[in-house]
């Protein structure tokens, strides 16, 4: 049975999924796959393993690509956080709009008053020093419509904002859960030039590092606020700076503290606290521990950021140690070599899926019979081929 290497102090509720048999330990030597949370991956602790799942949305700690080479799958766990991070954007949302930081630390700056009247007298006074503005009726653009996005979308129109959203890479699945009354805009400066707020959710990729720069800055109307409880990454530092010092940027509440930005009363930032809570930690574990064991038990692929998705249901009465799963880069003739090859050995194919995602293919063959390890070496040793697994 499979062997589970852990990182990080991971849900008992994920834990517990896996079956008896499975041997799930942060001390597991040689497994069969890793299952982590922030603990950043090196290169050296992949050996052995055939697939790394990542409580969480991001993958960031992962050598994805090292990954991909060594036919390793990467998967995450999407949407599983989505309501805590959800949370965090109205906690963002109503900081921005109201003097509530700077009014607390008033407040708890007067402990050394004793009258309670004298310092009630003093709250009444200087409370208008705190003042801010309502977020019904201001226009919220969000910036990725993805499980977080829509669901910021939804809260917002229930609070009475008016909401606009961009993205160019909107899958037909999010345009479903998306309200209709969500404005769809097209253009990135667009939105930002007419938006209240404007609050991130998108991955750190290299199409979207440093997208928030001088120029998107210089396109918000004065006194923008920016919410990023995505990554650091999107917003470029220096042009951030820029826009705050111009006042262009009126607030900017982030997860992610900067050593510039500290001691700004236009900056409110958070120790990266918005998956942080008990009910994402669970649903990332459940998630990721089912995700990991539909793949070694059947080699099926869900949430996968380096592979494609794919499942089949084995064919008729097929036993155990009879699915072949391989992966191998993505260049023509593969499948007819691999099937030459059983072929060769008088093995019947049953059932076949293949897929691939830029340089890498995935197949799931269903035999009439085990393959002997003359034939599992055979197709190992086809040049293109990175992985093989029976299953």
């Amino acid at each position: 049975m499979p062997t589970i290497k852990t990182y990080n102090a991971i849900s008992p509720l994920g834990l517990n999924r896996f079956p008896a048999g499975y041997t799930v330990s942060a001390d597991a030597p040689d497994a069969d796959a890793i299952l982590l949370r922030s603990h950043k991956l090196s290169v050296d602790e992949l050996q052995g393993a055939s697939a790394i799942a990542r409580a969480g949305a991001g993958t960031n700690n992962v050598p994805v690509d090292a990954c991909t080479e060594q036919g390793i799958v990467v998967f995450n766990t999407p949407g599983a956080n989505a309501n805590a991070v959800k949370e965090l954007v109205l906690c963002g949302l109503l900081l921005a709009s109201r003097g509530i930081v700077p009014g607390i630390a008033f407040a708890q700056s007067q402990a050394h008053l004793s009258d309670h009247a004298e310092l009630s007298k003093l709250m009444e006074a200087e409370k208008k020093r705190f003042a801010g503005g309502e977020i019904a009726g201001k226009t919220l653009g969000v910036v990725g419509l993805g499980a977080i996005g829509s669901l910021v979308a939804e809260m917002a129109l229930s609070l009475g904002m008016r909401v606009q959203g961009y993205d160019p890479a909107l899958s037909v699945e999010a345009a479903w859960r998306l309200p209709s009354s969500v404005k769809r805009i097209e253009n990135l400066a667009a939105l930002v030039a007419s938006s209240d707020f404007i609050t991130l959710h998108l991955p750190a990729i290299d199409a979207t590092r440093g997208l928030i720069n001088d120029e998107l800055f210089a396109a918000m109307r004065p006194g923008t606020s920016l919410i990023n409880f995505a990554r650091d990454e999107i917003v470029d530092p220096d042009a951030l700076l820029r826009a705050l010092e111009a006042k262009t940027l009126g607030r900017y509440v982030c997860d992610f503290p900067r050593h510039e930005l500290m001691g700004r009363d236009d900056v409110i930032a958070m120790p990266h606290i918005g998956a942080s809570t008990r009910e994402a930690e669970e649903n990332c574990a459940v998630m990721a521990a089912d995700q990991l064991m539909d793949f070694l038990d059947n080699g099926h692929i869900r949430n996968s950021v380096n592979f494609p998705a794919l499942s089949l249901d084995r064919a008729g009465d097929a036993a155990p140690g009879t699915r072949l799963a391989i992966s191998n880069r993505n260049v023509p003739k593969m499948l007819g070599q691999i099937l030459a090859v059983l072929s060769d050995q008088n093995i019947n194919v049953l059932d076949m899926i293949n897929k691939s995602r830029n340089d890498i293919a995935y197949n799931l063959i269903d035999l009439e019979s085990t393959p002997s390890q003359e034939s599992l070496t055979a197709i190992a040793a086809i040049d293109n081929v990175i992985k093989v697994t029976l299953i």
